[in-house]
């Protein structure tokens, strides 16, 4: 043994003294360098080699925040993606390389898709012609005319009075008796100005005069014939008409208001270039005719003064913008040839010429809502949004024509004309007028009124 006192190690011939246990004696497994190193712990085989048993995993929590405590839990959300990775997901929880995530859509599907697309593109940019041909015209409108008015934009909620006026003033260039002078005078009767600037007075009086009451699901007509003896204020008692030439649109509406004793709301003059366009637009009007008709307007269409000539059989007639404007415009007819009875020998005044512009009136309004028109409508939609309102001047714009639109739809149709009662109330009056008793307007405005 070593003088120091240090153990020395056992060597290769040393013998161990049995029985040593103690804490610092080496176990029987660690003897010598012939002893086999210690086994590592035995593993479980994972889930990929073995695959019987999935792998483990931990599950970390995240902590819900204030406004999701708050919440419900949403299960609809789960549901969703767990649906999604099955789809994803093949038999065994293995993707499908061969199967697509997702099914293509059908070929009908997609192409109704892009067809309902196209055409709600074609409806609003018919009504985006509507709405700007609209609101340029009622800039035309005279602003005395406008003052003159009592109603409002929303023509839907409550029933209001519209006044619908023509006038016989003709443009510049045309050939027809009645053109005006100059085409500042023109456009001052188009649009309801009173005459001035070296236009005279007296010129140009109103052709037609037509009330409507639309709105509140009402859409009812009243004809005021234009020979009707009316007083005018500023100026003596005369024919009603005169009120235009005088005074233009404005003088007019009081005029029609002292003579029925109702107030005007809104106002439409009446464009007959862009009438004629309209009616083009929309492919013709029916009219049903009561009796043969025939007339030359303006000189008629062979004396080179740019005149029309109809020859109009008795029943339902379809007409151009041309021709359904001379039938409305038509004073006086002339003889048919052949046989049978015509207006010429029956007689026709204007309580049979308001009838026709009712007409007319009608014939356009079956145009824009028959079912059976709503294909033509539809392709020429644009071109009919753009003409439609260019056919007059209002102070109605893009907002509250649609409503007169729907209103024409859903109100039904009710005409009236003053004088037409049998036997007849009027009477001639003077200067070549008629006389209405007040007891006729009244009866009138009570019908229009409902």
């Amino acid at each position: 043994m070593p003088s120091n006192g240090e153990q020395q190690p056992p060597g290769k011939g040393d013998q161990e003294p049995s029985g040593g246990s103690g804490p610092d004696s080496p176990s029987q497994g660690q003897r010598g360098s012939s002893q086999r190193p210690p086994t590592p712990p035995q593993q479980k085989p994972s889930a990929e080699s073995s695959g019987s048993e999935p792998p483990e995993y931990t599950v970390y929590r995240s902590r819900r925040g204030l406004l999701s405590r708050l919440r419900s839990a949403d299960v609809s959300s789960l549901r969703e993606r767990a649906r999604r990775s099955y789809r994803r997901l093949g038999r065994g929880g293995q993707k499908a390389d061969d199967q697509p995530a997702t099914a293509p859509k059908p070929l009908l599907k997609r192409t109704l898709k892009w067809i309902a697309l196209a055409a709600a593109v074609w409806v609003a940019i018919s009504f985006l012609a509507f709405a700007v041909s609209a609101q340029l015209q009622e800039f035309k409108l005279a602003g005395g005319a406008k003052d003159a008015l009592h109603g409002n934009p929303f023509l839907l909620v409550k029933p209001q009075t519209i006044l619908v006026m023509g006038t016989d003033a003709r443009p510049p260039d045309t050939k027809e008796p009645g053109a005006a002078p100059a085409q500042k005078c023109f456009d001052q009767q188009s649009h309801g100005d009173a005459p001035h600037g070296g236009c005279s007075q007296g010129q140009f009086r109103a052709d037609s005069l037509m009330l409507i009451r639309a709105g509140g699901g009402h859409f009812r007509k009243l004809s005021i014939p234009r020979d009707s003896f009316a007083e005018v204020p500023g100026h003596e008692p005369q024919k009603i008409n005169a009120a235009y030439a005088f005074g233009g649109a404005a003088l007019q509406i009081r005029t029609i208001e002292k003579f029925l004793g109702i107030q005007i709301d809104h106002v439409v003059i009446i464009d007959f270039t862009g009438f004629q366009d309209f009616i083009d637009a929309i492919g013709g009007v029916k009219v049903d005719v009561p009796q043969k008709l025939c007339a030359d307007i303006s000189g008629g269409s062979g004396n080179g003064q740019g005149g029309v000539t109809l020859h109009l059989a008795k029943g339902e007639n379809t007409l151009d913008g041309t021709k359904a404007l001379a039938y409305a415009r038509i004073r006086e007819p002339s003889p048919c040839p052949g046989t049978g009875k015509s207006a010429f020998a029956t007689g026709y005044d204007d309580r049979d010429r308001a009838k026709a512009q009712q007409a007319v009136i009608a014939g356009i309004k079956g145009r824009l809502t028959s079912p059976l028109r709503l294909p033509y409508n539809f392709i020429h939609g644009p071109l009919i949004g753009w003409n439609a309102p260019q056919a007059f001047v209002s102070d109605m714009g893009f907002f509250t024509m649609p409503q007169l639109i729907l209103s024409s739809v859903v109100g039904g149709s009710n005409t009236n004309v003053l004088c037409t009662e049998v036997p007849t109330p009027c009477s001639p009056g003077p200067l070549g007028s008629t006389e209405v008793p007040q007891s006729e307007r009244q009866r009138a405005v009570n019908k229009l009124l409902g």
